[in-house]
């Protein structure tokens, strides 16, 4: 068995915690490098779950929006086609239909009657509701409709006078109207009151005779 030198077991110590201390200093910058890799891809999938967590976040508002916008057109052209009703049959023996819809807000003939609280924007497009004007009726408001042409998100479950809008592609179809009830006279001094019949709605006449949308 040889002895060693003086000095040689120290040396080999000494490399062996130089290997040892190489050794665990490359640990920690490989590790760090992996974990670097780690947070990297881990980001990229917390942005893109983030993302489609927006994406579906605003589609979901968006929705809501539209369906709140929705709920106030139906509101607003209820009260139009009402406020039209009550117009109408506000002075026994002279049923008409207004020329504008300021006659609606303030009706001279009634001085100065109120049968719409305001005039409503549509709630859609922001602007003026489109009106319907029958020219057999001298040219007058027989009914209002939202003129935008995008497809509502309501397509059933409407009340019994708006049955008709079930199924419509465009918020432009779905017409609010007033049309006396078919088949019943009135007869001077009579007065007919809201809410007492449904009426027919104008496009279920023959073609030709209903209102005609007017033309900006």
């Amino acid at each position: 068995r040889e002895i060693p030198e003086p000095g040689e077991g120290r040396m080999k110590i000494q490399n062996s915690k130089l290997k040892i201390q190489n050794f665990l200093f490359r640990i920690p910058h490989s590790a760090l490098r992996n974990s670097h890799g780690f947070t990297y891809i881990a980001l990229l999938a917390a942005i893109v779950i983030i993302g489609i967590s927006l994406g579906a976040a605003g589609k979901y508002w968006s929705n809501v929006i539209s369906r709140e916008k929705e709920a106030e057109l139906l509101f607003r052209g209820d009260q139009y086609r009402r406020a039209i009703e009550k117009y109408y049959s506000a002075i026994p023996g002279r049923l008409e239909y207004p020329q504008s819809i300021d006659d609606l807000v303030k009706d001279d003939r009634t001085a100065g009657k109120r049968h719409l609280r305001q005039k409503y924007k549509d709630p859609i497009t922001g602007e003026d509701f489109a009106e319907f004007r029958d020219k057999t009726k001298a040219n007058r408001i027989t009914g209002v409709y939202s003129s935008s042409d995008k497809e509502p998100l309501k397509q059933g479950n409407f009340p019994d006078q708006y049955k008709d809008f079930e199924g419509k592609k465009k918020y432009s179809e779905w017409k609010f109207m007033f049309t006396p009830q078919q088949g019943q006279t009135v007869l001077p001094g009579q007065t007919r009151f809201p809410g007492q019949a449904q009426y027919p709605m104008p496009w279920q006449q023959a073609p030709g005779t209903g209102p005609q949308p007017v033309k900006h």
